[in-house]
């Protein structure tokens, strides 16, 4: 008798958590919500404007919109009622692969990582010490934060086992022929999938993340943080960078999933299959910056900035381009991305109108050290001359 009532007692819990289970899955909303958001200085105190459809959203006051921005179409991919969605061939696309295990969740925190990338790790020997004190510089900002040096062989392993769910990602990295192009790769790789901040090993931290964006914009409101490597005002800009404005891409900081990261991801994986197939990929003598570099990630933030699946263009004054951000001198918000100055990442280098490396907006210093990718192959010109 008492086993057959502990039988009916496991029976009944069990039915209990799968109603549980159910009724917490029915309760997740996946209905569009889009961000409207010019470029705005986030430490004048201006309010940007702002619309949010498809949800009931009360203004704060505070200078930024607290908005939650599950963006429509793919990014608001989850599971219904048990079911995985699939798109209109029965299969998930890259795009919606990514999405599904990589969600995206701008009111989350941003994680406690830090990574860098380098042939060896500090503990080593080998590891150079004009590196040391930058590197150091990572830890003793930011106490309490993983710290994690990723050597090449390393680096295989990790993307396994993060993408086993995007096999033609893993086949994308391993097919790159060069160590630059998947150094490239990883950063991209391990933001989308972990979030955190990545920063070349050639960097230092001059202030802590935290001091980054300013207190008054909430930190539920933006998911992505980059800074301004290139604002060359000159006829001949063409010469020696690869757009007219170029964001950084040796330091930035993200939540997981970011559309930003999961788009490049997608466009730099598809064009390694691609030139792979054709059997072209080894061949290719085409620069970096626009494979995998400041060129293609410059393009996809400013595709972002422009999408109607993630900003309500109805009330725009026209496309976002370069023009809004030449000559910045403070931090601007557009929707869910925070846009640093020059100065941010770029202190020091005495050009395009950066300060110097005690200006307060001056938070990483570039000592443009890595031999794994030489000064030819960050810019188009041997060097940048000042006009």
């Amino acid at each position: 008798m008492t086993s057959y009532r502990r039988a009916l007692i496991i029976v009944a819990c069990f039915l209990a958590c799968i109603y549980l289970f159910r009724s917490m899955s029915g309760t997740r909303s996946s209905k569009a919500k889009i961000i409207t958001q010019s470029p705005s200085n986030v430490a004048d105190g201006s309010r940007p404007t702002s619309k949010v459809h498809g949800a009931t959203t009360r203004k704060p006051n505070n200078p930024t919109s607290a908005w939650k921005t599950t963006p429509k179409g793919r990014d608001s991919l989850q599971k219904h009622n048990g079911q995985q969605p699939i798109g209109a061939e029965g299969r998930l696309t890259l795009r919606e692969q990514l999405a599904y295990s990589f969600p995206y969740d701008v009111q989350g925190k941003f994680p406690g990582y830090i990574w860098q990338t380098w042939k060896t790790t500090p503990a080593s020997a080998e590891f150079q010490e004009s590196l040391r004190a930058g590197e150091a510089s990572w830890t003793e900002k930011h106490p309490g934060f993983v710290h994690e040096i990723i050597t090449d062989q390393v680096a295989v392993h990790l993307i396994r086992y993060l993408f086993t769910s995007t096999p033609e990602v893993v086949e994308a990295y391993n097919a790159l022929p060069r160590a630059i192009l998947k150094a490239d790769f990883f950063r991209y790789l391990i933001l989308l999938a972990r979030g955190g901040i990545y920063s070349d090993i050639d960097t230092g931290a001059i202030k802590s993340a935290a001091e980054w964006v300013p207190e008054s914009v909430p930190r539920s409101t933006y998911g992505l943080v980059i800074g301004i490597e290139a604002d060359p005002d000159r006829p001949d800009w063409k010469d020696w960078f690869a757009r007219r404005i170029q964001f950084c891409q040796w330091t930035i900081q993200s939540k997981p999933g970011h559309p930003v990261l999961r788009e490049i991801v997608a466009t730099i994986t598809e064009e390694t299959l691609r030139k792979k197939k054709a059997g072209v990929l080894r061949k290719s003598k085409e620069n970096p910056m626009e494979f995998t570099g400041p060129a293609v990630w410059t393009d996809k933030i400013f595709e972002y900035f422009n999408n109607p699946e993630y900003f309500d263009m109805k009330t725009s004054k026209g496309n976002i381009t370069w023009e809004n951000f030449t000559g910045m001198t403070v931090q601007k918000k557009v929707g869910d991305v925070i846009v640093l100055p020059i100065t941010s990442f770029s202190p020091g280098v005495q050009q395009m109108g950066a300060g110097e490396d005690d200006d307060p907006l001056a938070f990483v210093k570039h000592n443009f050290e890595g031999s794994w990718k030489p000064e030819s192959e960050r810019h188009i010109g041997e060097e940048v001359k000042q006009s």
